[in-house]
Formats: structure tokens, C-alpha cells, sequence
């Protein structure tokens, strides 16, 4: 049976998504915050992802009024996103934990 392979990028904004509802630049902004700076996601690879999980039903679109009156466009986990970012993290976890075993096997 072949593994299903892991977006790592969809995996990290349904995380995200998980806590708060977000807009795009808030997102990327979160993402440094919580990676130390390791994952700087710019705009042209974070819109195609979110669009696609949009259409994959994971998560919901929605406008909202900022301070400054501006419209922002917030993403919404979606019930399909939460059981995706379950299944996910399980996959990761066995991913990343066979990758550890070949790297530390003595």
C-alpha cells in the first residue's frame, strides 16, 4: 500500500487555523512567530494553499471589517479541516518518527 504523501505547507496552516480564525498576512506572520523564523511563507506560496484548501472544503472564506475599516479576508477551519489536520498530524507523526529512526540507528 503506497503512503499517502504529506503537504507539509497545508499541514502547518490547518494547525494554525486549529486556534483562531486568521487572515493571510496574520498567518504568515504566525507562522515566523511560532517557527522562530524557520518557515517565512511568502504570499505567492500561501494564497494557491489556502485557495486549494478552500476548495478541498477544509476551510471557509469570509470578510470582516479591520480597524482601519478595510475589508480582510479571514480562513475558517472547517469541520473537514479539523478531521484532515487529525489525520495529518498522525501521518507526520509516523513520517517524522521513522525518519529519526534512520537517522539515530546505531
Amino acid at each position: 500500500m503506497k503512503k499517502k504523501s504529506i503537504d507539509h505547507t497545508q499541514l502547518l496552516l490547518l494547525k494554525l487555523l486549529s486556534t483562531e480564525d486568521m487572515y493571510g498576512y496574520q498567518i504568515i506572520l504566525e507562522l515566523a512567530r511560532r517557527s522562530s523564523n524557520v518557515f517565512e511563507m511568502k504570499e505567492g506560496t500561501l494564497y494557491p494553499v489556502l485557495h486549494g484548501m478552500e476548495r478541498e472544503g477544509y476551510v471557509e472564506a469570509y470578510e470582516k471589517a479591520a480597524p482601519t475599516g478595510r475589508m480582510r479576508k479571514y480562513y475558517h477551519l472547517t469541520r473537514a479541516g479539523r478531521a484532515a489536520l487529525t489525520e495529518e498530524e498522525k501521518a507526520w507523526q509516523e513520517y517524522s518518527g521513522a525518519v529519526n529512526a534512520v537517522l539515530h540507528f546505531a
